[in-house]
């Protein structure tokens, strides 16, 4: 009897780059290292869907601001010495073939193909690091190789009005890609780019046309090939070229996914894990998302009115309500407060008797937030302090998009920088 042997599969995570959407979150860390859900990090997602699918072959591949990250990823993720599996960050290298920074998802993928090559995978996954979402990417892989396909692109379904933010695809009946359009105009007739019936599924009604979620199988050889040039960007260049001349395909995927890129998106996402139904389940023990075991004590809670609210372990908090808040690691929340809509990261550890009695001597205040605080629509970010007496973001205030010296900005939600120092009495 013949045995099929299983793809030897390597997982390429893309840490994109500067993060300027997620600003300040990402001013002294790369997007996939900021904190999300109370005790992950962004990129746990990935990783996880990677673990959790039987790869454990994952590189990660950053530039910018990637102590903490690396920090992360070398406290988390360490497979036996028998699975043969690792997670190593690539960052952007000096070698005699090339000087430069990474100019695109292409050219970081480009830049380290003589480290892929040592592992003589058939296949690779390309994944994003900054995207929510839980994928059984073993199925994944199993359509591509089914479909006979070089390249296989995970699209999502997406209505009309959504597909002006997206690269949209054509396929025919059998799931090819035959034509790549990116980001198409509101007022642009797009009618034949319609998912063709029998390959709809049973996907919603309303969502008509695939969008590419940025996630990609390639076999090896496809892989060379698009290498093989000097483009840039997968998405908007070594995709529809690829089209031309290989057999490229749609997986289409009909689960939760969401960019998680701006701080809008980022702060709607992580407050829907503490609702009653979230689209991203973070009790799913079938899927997991693995992060940093930090072997905290149980959160405290004094006393405290909490709805739709996740706190994660190591927290004190005191006399206070919280109303749809996710409230991260070792937070400390002092009486008298009143949270509504709160994002708040906490810190990296805690203060000493000694610190405190220092920080009062000072009048700075001690990690966390002090007695009688009203915040709404707000993350804080780790390490802040934020005095007694406080609002924030709660008296109807309009703000710009942007810097505002002890705060930042962003589509009405305020974000207090990480380490800052809020003193008492403070209105924002």
């Amino acid at each position: 009897m013949e045995i099929k042997e299983e793809p030897r599969v390597l997982a390429i995570i893309l840490g994109g780059g500067k993060g300027t959407r997620l600003y300040p979150l990402t001013k002294e860390r790369s997007k996939p290292a900021v904190p999300f859900g109370g005790k992950y990090r962004i990129v746990d997602i990935p990783i996880s869907n990677c673990i959790n699918s039987g790869y454990r072959k994952i590189y990660l591949l950053t530039q910018f601001n990637s102590a903490s990250l690396h920090l992360h990823i070398a406290n988390s993720y360490n497979f036996d010495r028998f699975s043969k599996g690792f997670v190593e960050i690539l960052a952007a290298e000096q070698t005699l073939e090339h000087s430069g920074w990474y100019e695109g998802t292409a050219d970081a993928v480009r830049k380290n193909m003589s480290h892929f090559r040592r592992q003589n995978p058939t296949h690779y996954i390309i994944l994003s690091g900054d995207q929510l979402y839980r994928m059984d990417l073993r199925k994944f892989m199993d359509e591509h190789i089914a479909s006979g396909a070089d390249i296989t692109i995970a699209t999502t379904a997406v209505n009309r009005r959504d597909a002006s933010g997206f690269g949209i695809m054509k396929i025919d009946g059998e799931k090819k890609i035959t034509e790549f359009m990116e980001k198409p105009a509101k007022d642009m007739n797009i009618d034949d780019w319609k998912i063709p019936e029998n390959a709809r599924g049973n996907l919603p009604e309303e969502k008509e046309y695939l969008a590419s979620m940025g996630i990609y199988i390639f076999n090896a050889d496809a892989m060379e090939e698009a290498m093989n040039n000097d483009f840039n960007d997968f998405g908007k260049e070594i995709i529809p070229e690829s089209i031309k001349t290989r057999k490229v395909n749609s997986y289409i995927f009909n689960g939760y996914w969401e960019d998680i890129g701006t701080i809008k998106s980022f702060y709607d996402a992580t407050l829907d894990c503490a609702s009653m139904t979230p689209q991203f389940d973070l009790y799913n023990e079938a899927q997991p998302v693995y992060t940093h075991m930090r072997n905290l004590p149980p959160s405290k809670i004094n006393k405290a009115v909490m709805e739709n609210t996740l706190a994660a372990e190591g927290c004190i908090i005191t006399d206070s309500t919280l109303t749809k808040c996710v409230i991260g690691v070792r937070s400390m929340i002092e009486k008298g407060c009143k949270f509504d809509g709160v994002i708040m990261m906490g810190a990296d550890s805690y203060e000493s008797t000694r610190q405190k009695e220092e920080n009062e001597k000072k009048g700075i205040p001690n990690i966390g937030v002090g007695e009688n605080c009203v915040i709404k629509r707000t993350i804080i970010d780790k390490e802040a302090r934020i005095g007694k007496n406080c609002s924030i973001n709660a008296t109807g205030k309009k703000y710009e998009d942007g810097d505002h010296g002890l705060f930042y900005s962003a589509d009405g939600i305020i974000v207090i920088r990480k380490s800052v120092v809020i003193p008492d009495g403070t209105v924002i």
